[in-house]
């Protein structure tokens, strides 16, 4: 083996040109140390004149996974500069079986309470054929109200424990609210804007398509029409189960959590989809499917632009509190409201 290495570098030699062997030979005097100039450094003037010996310099190296991790991640950081707001997924640290086990503890926290709830009140002495209409109102409020906080505790409670979170997750921010990309009031009247034309031009299309009204006498609005004007306690716990309470829960659950944790496996604006499919499903009211699948959709887009569950919660609240409100201007006026209803 030494023998073989030996005999090539003689007939490298051997056969090289005399122009290459004495760049070779000027290369290698070059780089060695001078034993005169490290003997007598200061006083041999005669060397310093002479060319000096060129500095050695590290030749840049590149190693291929460095150099992938850092281009990828330029490549990322720019792509997420340039890609719209919209279209972004977000940074999802749980997995979806996660997902299904809390989407199945809110579900059941939500029916629990509401069970808890009605058979704890024959025991608090409390008979609801007996109390007036602003007392009922009262009772929807203290409801709703204690299944807001048991809902939002459980999903909170098992979210917390994969913190920190990402920035954008579960933000609400009052910051800049008309920024023209991330404004959350500006992009919540814009999406308030084209849910009711959408909504609208839906509730045309369907009107072509099916003949007799479907009976509504379950919807949980029509439930409500008892209380709709007849007080201004009533109308203002109406206003507060509807317009506060209702939004802040709902948008959580559906879109801070659930259309969030879809975004990991599929695009945002499908994400968005389906939330809004699961949102107008958990509603139990099939004949207002297509509005509420409408609604949701808007909801969910307007949230992936700002990614500020101030947006669709603004949204949901002037919806909901701008339909008992316009009831109950119709309800003083003297409309039959119901009949209005069942028309629309």
């Amino acid at each position: 083996m030494v023998a073989t290495m030996i005999t090539c570098l003689a007939q490298s030699y051997l056969f090289a040109s005399p122009k290459t062997l004495a760049k070779q030979s000027r290369a290698i005097l070059l780089n060695r140390p001078n034993p005169l100039l490290l003997r007598f450094p200061k006083n041999n003037t005669r060397l310093k004149s002479q060319t000096p010996v060129p500095r050695r310099r590290l030749l840049p190296l590149c190693f291929f996974n460095a150099g992938k991790d850092s281009n990828s991640d330029f490549q990322e950081r720019e792509e997420n500069e340039s890609e719209w707001p919209i279209l972004k997924k977000w940074e999802i640290p749980w997995e979806w079986q996660t997902v299904s086990l809390t989407s199945l503890a809110c579900g059941l926290s939500f029916v629990l309470t509401g069970l808890v709830e009605t058979a704890a009140l024959p025991i608090l002495g409390i008979k609801i054929q007996e109390l007036s209409l602003d007392e009922k109102a009262e009772i929807l409020l203290v409801d709703q109200s204690i299944t807001t906080i048991v809902t939002l505790g459980v999903l909170f409670s098992i979210a917390n424990t994969f913190q920190p979170f990402p920035e954008d997750l579960y933000r609400y921010d009052l910051k800049e609210p008309f920024n023209l990309q991330k404004g959350w009031l500006l992009w919540a009247v814009i999406g308030l804007i084209g849910a009711v034309i959408a909504i609208a031009l839906t509730g045309t299309v369907m009107s072509f398509f099916r003949g007799e009204d479907p009976q509504r006498e379950t919807d949980a609005l029509v439930q409500l029409l008892p209380l709709i004007g007849s007080s201004s306690i009533s109308t203002a716990c109406l206003v507060g189960i509807t317009g506060v309470l209702a939004p802040v829960l709902e948008e959580t659950v559906f879109r801070g959590f659930f259309m969030t944790s879809l975004t990991k496996w599929v695009p945002t604006p499908v994400a968005a989809i389906i939330s809004a499919a699961v949102f107008a499903l958990a509603h139990l009211t099939p004949g207002e499917f297509p509005q509420l699948f409408v609604l949701g959709t808007a909801l969910g887009l307007s949230y992936a632009q700002t990614r500020n569950l101030l947006t669709p919660i603004t949204i949901h609240a002037f919806w909901n509190s701008g339909v008992i409100l316009l009831l109950t201007f119709l309800q003083l006026q003297g409309y039959d409201i119901k009949e209005l209803l069942q028309a629309t």
